[in-house]
């Protein structure tokens, strides 16, 4: 029963990852493009895609929290029961903390993806010639 609950906590996260991969795909891509340009922002996206899953799936799935299943935590005591009320709490956790682990690696990745979209256009600025007023007129 604990190996079943392995697999499907791995499944539900790896899932999780998926679903986000494919929803935020085509933003990262933008994003990469404008900061990179078209030649790396393909490779840079592919990484993305492998980190958010690698992230989603080692966050959602605990197996140090599933441990409890197989050994009590106290001599004498008993491992608990793997009700279906249990079932449901495990794989929501997994799900939530998948969720949760892509989402602050999503968060670092667009702060660093601002701080070099706003340092691009600022060198940009310093390179092109400052329009004054006198010109316009």
């Amino acid at each position: 029963m604990f190996l079943l609950l392995l697999i499907s906590s791995t499944l539900v996260a790896l899932g999780a990852a998926l679903l986000t991969v494919r929803f935020f795909d085509a933003a990262i891509l933008r994003i990469l493009h404008t900061i990179l340009g078209a030649e790396l922002a393909s490779a840079w996206q592919r990484y993305l895609r492998f980190a958010i899953v690698v992230v989603g799936v080692s966050g959602g799935v605990r197996p140090l929290d599933l441990e409890k299943y197989i050994a009590p935590n106290r001599p004498g005591a008993t491992a608990p029961e793997l009700s279906l009320e249990r079932w449901t709490l495990e794989l929501y956790r997994s799900l939530i903390d998948s969720l949760q682990s892509i989402a602050w690696m999503l968060l670092l990745f667009f702060i660093g993806a601002m701080i070099a979209y706003v340092l691009l256009r600022t060198v940009a600025r310093r390179r092109s010639p400052v329009a004054t007023l006198d010109d316009e007129a």
